[in-house]
């Protein structure tokens, strides 16, 4: 069983930048595959970025690519996800979550935290 918690949300303003953070526990990091989303108020949970176990390689929706940055230290077993250049739009909880399936045509993660929030004022 994989504990996620996040944290390193705020508010900041629009052009600041934020870095998020993802604790994980309970078992093997680097075994995983992980990924951020993101919930705007009134709206789905979309995701935002993924990466791969051993971080060689990442993905991102075309929102946020050239902005945001994930990463991992499976030495520490923490996700990261570096935010630049934030935007109104960025406002929103962010998730982390692990371990990844394709089903059905789509990823499906197994393991999820809680959320961080993230408010970019103008």
């Amino acid at each position: 069983q994989v504990q996620l918690v996040e944290s390193g949300g705020g508010l900041v303003q629009a052009g600041g930048s934020l870095r998020l953070s993802c604790a994980a526990s309970g078992g093997t990091f680097s075994s995983h595959a992980m990924g951020w989303f993101r919930q705007a108020p009134e709206k789905e949970r979309v995701f935002v970025a993924s990466i791969t176990r051993s971080g060689s390689n990442t993905y991102y929706v075309d929102s946020v690519r050239g902005r945001f940055t994930i990463s991992r230290d499976n030495t520490e077993n923490t996700l990261y996800l570096q935010m630049n250049n934030l935007k109104l739009e960025d406002t929103a909880v962010y998730y982390c979550a692990a371990d990844p399936v394709l089903k059905d045509g789509t990823w499906q993660y197994g393991y999820w935290g809680q959320g961080t929030q993230v408010t970019v004022s103008s």
